[in-house]
This record gives C-alpha cells, structure tokens and sequence, in this order.
C-alpha cells in the first residue's frame, strides 16, 4: 500500500495490460479532467499510463555518426558536414555534430542581427530528410592512417552508425522573457522588443514530461520515451540539471528545474520531429519532439499528471539585464491566453515551443501504447532528485 492510498502498482503489471491490449491510456491534458472530476483515487484504480509531449528548440543537442572507413584509411581530425564544423577528436572516422554549430563561413553576428540561416540542427534535419549531405575531412597523416583528405555525399541510410545523444532536453520549466530596455534585443528566447512589448515563454505547461512527473520518480536511466518520431531513451539527467530549485505545493518547479538527457537512433527519426531552428540574432539550434508516458503507479502520480496550466507558474525574467531579480510569476493558463499583466501593464505572450504539437506527440504516444507497440522500460537508476524529496523517500525506506 502506498503513503497516500490503497491503489498500487507495478510495472510489471501495467506492461502485461499493454501486451493485453487492456491498458487505459490517456493524454496529460486528458488527465487534467479526470483528476479533476473524480480525484487521484479514482483517476490512479481507472488510469495505467499518462502521455506527455514537448516540441521546441533544445540547444544542447547533436549526433555522434561513423561515416565508415575510405581506402587506404583516414583519421579525420577536422570534419565538416555542408560546411558545418563537426567534433573529430573521437576516432578515425567518428563524428559528432552539435546542433548550435553554424556554417564555417556564416557572418554570424558582423551584421547584427545574423540569420543564422544553417547549422548543426539544419544538418541533422537535412539527414533525417534522407537528403545527401557532403562530407569533408581532414587528416595529419599516419602510417596505419595515411590518406589526408577525404570528401564524398552521405545519406543517412548509408551511414555506418548516426544515433541522436542530446547532453540537455526537456527542460523543467523554463524562464517567461522579456525586455526592459529601450531598444531591440535577440535573445536564445528570440526577438524580444523594448519596454516589454512582448514576452516570451517556452514550455508546453500541463502537456511538459517533467511537469507531470515533478520529482522524477518514474523517469531514469533506461526510460523509454517518444524522440523525435522514434522509440529513444532516457540515458541520464541532462547537463545543467538542478533539482533543488524551489517548488510549489503541488511539487512543479517554480524555476528552470530538472533536464534530461536523451539518446535514440537517428536512422529512425522523422524530420517532422528534428526541425534545424534558425534565431535571429542568436544562432542555430534544432526543434526536438520528445514524449515520455508517465506509469500510475499509485494515487500521488495521479495526482501529480492532474496538474493543470492553471496549478503551473513560469518566473518573468528581464533579459537585458537592467533588472536582475525575477519580476513576477505567470501561469502558463495565463501565458496561453495571450496576454500577462507585469507591473500593471498587459504584455502579449509568444510560445517558442508549439502546443499544437506537443498534443499531438502525446496522441501518437497513447496510440503507440494502445496499439501494443510501445512498453513501458522501468528505470534502471533514477535520475537525483529535490533534496526534501530524496530525504523523505530514505525516510520511508527505512
């Protein structure tokens, strides 16, 4: 029996009722509603899985690729794909692209704002698209590795080994932007106009994986999740990963929170799902699809996939920097109706990630399950989680 009522679970069992085709699988934004209507109790007897969604630009990401040995063979120290720098210090023909990389002979910001028109993320897309991209290397010269240039087109289906490995994804909560000053800025949370013309928010709310799932006690190593159209894995927490920010009440973040590090095969991704992202200003990044399920195990995760938008607050942060301190907190019911109110002052809202598409990865997640074609992967190790948490769960243990 479990601390908070009488309905317990396993993975286990809950994979035998997918295998079954007897699972009850229903969207976070479905959730919502039930939780709502009927309360945990009820929602955790009558739900096994909650799907999640996410899709927006996620810097910290890139593919390591093996473009396969030439004759006689080279050890590629300087590669670049569509002239795009890639990292070659790995082995002979090893790679791996980053997806904020931009083209060797992009003006970047020496006419201000640059576009940003190509990169690591818009190499990766261009893959994924099945479309040829042209490949350079360079090499010193050794005895066992004697050739010293080598350049061909390579698609993705030819390539020995292409898998996506994304260091930071899916941020927990994310910061609302804005601009005090008095002129335009481009920011990594895009153009952001002078005296707060506009703010700009970055997180699919009550549809976000880390969202539903707060203290990560379902999400570690070995999650299997939704990545970019292709079955992919939780490998680690992400890069930047700070799981004792403060929390409210019902235990989401009130600050950018927990990150997640995520691995798949590149080979089996849909452009639709890896989008190259191009910000004024700022540089390149890539768009990511990315949907975890979150298992019921128990009433406390019913509870906690019940959280609405409305239940989810953002920090409002000034992004030129002439106010250090953040300057208010929003809800995400409130950044999605379109406007806020900072300081007495109604301020339009913009998305950078797509509710729109967030939903539909949760979609295809739940049919996914229904279908039988997608099982839960219980995790391995979980992933550090708030301090005050970890404490209690000890506690309980013990």
């Amino acid at each position: 029996m479990t601390a908070m009522g009488a309905v317990e679970k396993t993975y286990q069992e809950i994979n035998e009722k997918i295998k079954k085709g007897q699972a009850v699988v229903v969207t976070a934004e479905e959730m919502v509603g039930i939780v709502r209507k009927k309360g945990p109790a009820h929602a955790a007897k009558q739900v096994d899985v909650v799907t999640t969604g996410t899709f927006s630009p996620m810097c910290s990401s890139g593919a390591f690729i093996n473009f396969g040995h030439t004759n006689p063979p080279i050890r590629a120290s300087k590669i670049s794909l569509n002239g795009v720098p890639a990292y070659g210090g790995l082995a002979a023909v090893d790679l791996y692209i980053g997806a904020t990389e931009p083209a060797a002979d992009d003006p970047l910001n020496k006419v201000h704002p640059g576009t940003f028109e190509y990169g690591g993320g818009h190499v990766l897309h261009d893959l994924v698209s099945g479309k040829e991209v042209r490949l350079q290397a360079e090499g010193y010269g050794t005895d066992c590795y004697p050739k010293r240039y080598a350049e061909m087109n390579v698609k993705l289906k030819d390539l020995p080994y292409a898998v996506l490995c994304n260091p930071r994804n899916a941020y927990q909560n994310y910061n609302c932007a804005v601009n005090l000053s008095k002129k335009l800025i481009y920011t990594y949370m895009g153009t952001l106009k002078p005296n707060m013309g506009n703010a700009n928010y970055c997180t699919a709310g009550q549809l976000s994986p880390l969202f539903n799932d707060p203290y990560y006690l379902t999400i570690g190593l070995g999650t299997r999740i939704f990545l970019a159209g292709a079955q992919g894995y939780v490998v680690w927490h992400g890069s930047q990963h700070k799981p004792e920010a403060p929390r409210l009440e019902n235990g989401t973040t009130r600050t950018p929170a927990g990150t997640l590090m995520l691995l798949g095969d590149l080979k089996e991704m849909q452009p639709r799902w890896l989008a190259g992202v191009s910000m004024l200003g700022y540089g390149c990044s890539l768009a990511v699809g990315v949907g975890i399920p979150i298992p019921i195990l128990n009433e406390e995760m019913a509870m906690f996939t019940g959280v609405s938008d409305a239940d989810i607050v953002a920090p409002v942060k000034d992004y030129s920097f002439s106010q250090p301190d953040v300057l208010c907190e929003a809800t995400y019911a409130d950044l999605r109706s379109g406007s806020i109110k900072i300081n007495g002052k109604e301020v339009p809202t913009v998305p950078l990630s797509s509710y729109v598409r967030a939903k539909e990865i949760a979609e295809i997640l739940k049919s996914w399950i229904e279908k039988g074609e997608f099982l839960l992967g219980e995790p391995q190790k979980m992933l550090p989680t708030a301090p005050d948490r970890a404490a209690r769960d000890c506690k309980g243990k013990a």
